[in-house]
């Protein structure tokens, strides 16, 4: 069953999976490898994510998906990685996130993809990219979670570890059948209603082991 699993990820993360809304996720994903796999044999430095970044800005005003303005009327809350806007009338947060976690823009659209595999409740759809007092950013919506429940970590322990993550500390996991690492799930990221677990804000990396069939 894992190796099925793991096969279905990596399907998924090679853009040969569709799946719930990761499209643009996927497709923008795909365009980043190739973009990268043609200019890294001529460069002699490894590829930064500024570079990443001058081919993601290209990609989305190539595809109308690139906002030059962002209306901050309804700012709800920031983080370290990201500033959160609450839509009323679409029942759902927009979230422009910096990245900060991540080495490179590859590993957070992986991230996205895998967060969208593992909670769908919660599902992140990618509208585009933008920037933000200097900073180059994401731009992902996500259902708006009403939660009426402090969130029980030991809950949130129990779900993980019956999907095979195993608590490593604080707030971090790892599927070691997987080759995936889940990271940062505390109070204010997992969110509980009517008993019901939703992990609003995750950080996902992958492994080398990942890669690896058995």
């Amino acid at each position: 069953m894992e190796n099925d699993l793991k096969y279905e990820l990596q399907h998924l993360i090679s853009g040969n999976e569709p799946i719930g809304q990761g499209g643009l996720i996927q497709t923008t994903a795909s365009y980043l490898r190739r973009s990268k796999g043609k200019n890294t044999a001529s460069e002699e430095n490894q590829f930064t994510k500024a570079q990443e970044e001058r081919f993601l800005e290209d990609y989305a005003r190539l595809h109308n998906v690139w906002f030059d303005e962002f209306d901050e009327t309804n700012y709800l809350s920031e983080g370290a990685e990201q500033r959160v806007f609450f839509l009323p009338t679409e029942a759902c947060v927009i979230k422009l996130n910096t990245g900060i976690f991540y080495a490179c823009w590859e590993d957070y659209l992986y991230s996205l993809l895998l967060h969208n595999f593992f909670f769908a409740n919660t599902n992140y759809t990618l509208l585009g990219f933008t920037q933000q007092e200097g900073a180059f950013c994401a731009v992902v919506s996500q259902p708006y979670i009403d939660f009426n429940t402090a969130t029980d970590l030991d809950a949130v322990k129990a779900f993980l570890s019956a999907n095979g993550f195993e608590h490593k500390r604080n707030n971090d996991y790892f599927h070691p059948k997987l080759g995936i690492i889940l990271e940062d799930l505390h109070d204010e990221n997992v969110l509980m209603c009517e008993g019901v677990l939703f992990v609003v804000d995750s950080v996902f990396y992958l492994t080398n082991d990942f890669w690896f069939r058995t």
